[in-house]
């Protein structure tokens, strides 16, 4: 959402909120922004998860409903489904008065679709102008993991691939880029130190995104390791810098992957999987240079060029 605000203030005014860290204090900002523009805005934009932040929409729905604005759900978090089914009556109300339901991907849109509502497709975008391509073949054993620290993400099972990669290329290196969540990253820097893996395995934190795109040329395959997932822009922008993409195949994984032609994808937690695709991808340098190359092309498809016309017929059918 934070990128799509800025992008669409080129054509409107728009106002965003809320970037509280602390959720009574972010609810508290929501609602007085909300009131505050609610009488010179012609359209709201409710970022719509599965967890905690489904109240707020939820919440905010009912708000625009009373003050008679129309608004837009847009989608995210691989769990969404699961919410769909666990709150029938709150999503009818979330969903079912919605002008539009924005998903990301086909997997969402096929999940509300199953659940009675109407959805689009927007695809998530990136500007590819920023990502210099860089075309992969021969491997070298350095794996990228680019996520925020959390139990979703499953930042553990990247360390257990590397462990097992690493004792056939002792140069390996892996490097997990993100913010600590839910401290996942304690938890991961704790069994890099008990794999004696401390000099193998870098964690810089959060970075800029220029600054991990920077630190991406060190790097050959990315790796990504989720339980749940939708279209995970750090997928797409990986795809876009040509590096081989190894992820768990959940939610939304496979309708932005085709396994084998522009990625690599096993089953949730399926460690050995996992390590025989990384195996294959540095011993194949064909399959390498294929899945880099065709990544690119896919990803091109996500550029705000192609995405931006779709946004703009979309607001503009506000009433």
């Amino acid at each position: 959402m934070e990128v799509l605000s800025k992008q669409l203030e080129a054509h409107f005014q728009v106002v965003s909120t809320s970037e509280q860290p602390n959720k009574v204090l972010r609810a508290l900002e929501m609602l007085g922004t909300f009131f505050r523009v609610q009488h010179r805005s012609s359209l709201v934009i409710l970022d719509t998860y599965s967890t905690l932040n489904f109240y707020y929409a939820w919440g905010f729905a009912l708000l625009c409903r009373i003050s008679r604005k129309p608004y837009l759900c847009y989608l995210h978090g691989g769990n969404l489904p699961a919410r769909l089914s666990g709150s029938p009556r709150m999503s009818c109300a979330l969903f079912g008065y919605a002008l539009a339901n924005v998903a990301p991907s086909g997997y969402l849109k096929t999940a509300l679709e199953q659940a009675g509502f109407n959805a689009i497709c927007i695809p998530n975008f990136i500007r590819i102008e920023h990502y210099p391509f860089v075309q992969r073949s021969r491997l070298r054993p350095n794996l990228l993991w680019v996520r925020a620290f959390e139990r979703t993400y499953h930042p553990e099972m990247s360390i257990r691939v590397f462990a097992a990669i690493q004792k056939t290329y002792p140069e390996a290196q892996l490097c997990m880029v993100g913010p600590d969540k839910d401290g996942s990253m304690e938890r991961c820097k704790l069994l890099v130190a008990r794999l004696g893996l401390v000099q193998q395995v870098q964690f810089p934190g959060q970075l800029t995104k220029a600054k991990w795109i920077e630190l991406s040329a060190d790097y050959d395959i990315f790796l990504s390791t989720p339980h749940f997932d939708n279209t995970p822009v750090s997928v797409v922008e990986a795809m876009a810098l040509g590096l081989p993409v190894v992820s768990t195949g959940v939610g939304g994984m496979p309708y932005l992957i085709e396994h084998g032609k522009d990625g690599l994808l096993s089953p949730d937690a399926d460690e050995p999987a996992m390590i025989g695709h990384l195996r294959q991808l540095l011993t194949d340098s064909d399959l390498a240079a294929s899945l880099s190359r065709n990544a690119r092309i896919k990803a091109e498809n996500f550029d705000w060029k192609m995405v931006e016309k779709q946004w703009l017929e979309l607001i503009h059918r506000a009433p």
